[in-house]
């Protein structure tokens, strides 16, 4: 019983500072990896490809447990306070939240082309691919910020 009162309590506070830790370094990653993507579909040397390959895996493989617990403060702040849930700012939150996820695993996706030398878009789509974090993380912070939507 003291957990949970721990749980609900002003410690509701340090679940929202983990949760910005974990979205900030989430977003890090989704900034990071579609550069990563720009450059292996620009290079034409087989060594400098390889060596792109292994430091778009090594930090798909990172970010990835970084943006399951992004989402679980996440939820566990909504379960400590879901009023917030009837607020039209954290609908619009949670659909680009949804969006991002989606996006996460589309990077996953690429990255198993890239491995199997089997993408056909350029550099320069891959360029456009990578702004779409950026709209969302503008759009969502926003909201957070402003609850005007």
């Amino acid at each position: 019983m003291e957990l949970l009162s721990w749980l609900t309590s002003a410690n509701y506070l340090w679940l929202k500072a983990l949760h910005i830790i974990f979205f900030t370094s989430w977003f890090a990653g989704l900034f990071y990896l579609p550069r990563i993507f720009v450059n292996i579909a620009m290079v034409e040397d087989d060594n400098t490809y390889q060596h792109l390959l292994i430091m778009a895996g090594k930090l798909y493989r990172f970010v990835t447990p970084i943006m399951y617990l992004t989402v679980a403060f996440g939820i566990w702040m909504l379960y400590i306070n879901s009023a917030l849930l009837a607020q039209g700012w954290m609908h619009l939150k949670l659909a680009l939240i949804s969006i991002l996820i989606a996006y996460h695993l589309v990077c996953g996706y690429y990255l198993k082309q890239f491995q199997q030398n089997n993408v056909s878009q350029s550099h320069v789509y891959f360029r456009w691919f990578n702004e779409l974090p950026v709209i969302i993380l503008f759009v969502v912070v926003f909201a957070a910020i402003t609850k005007a939507f």
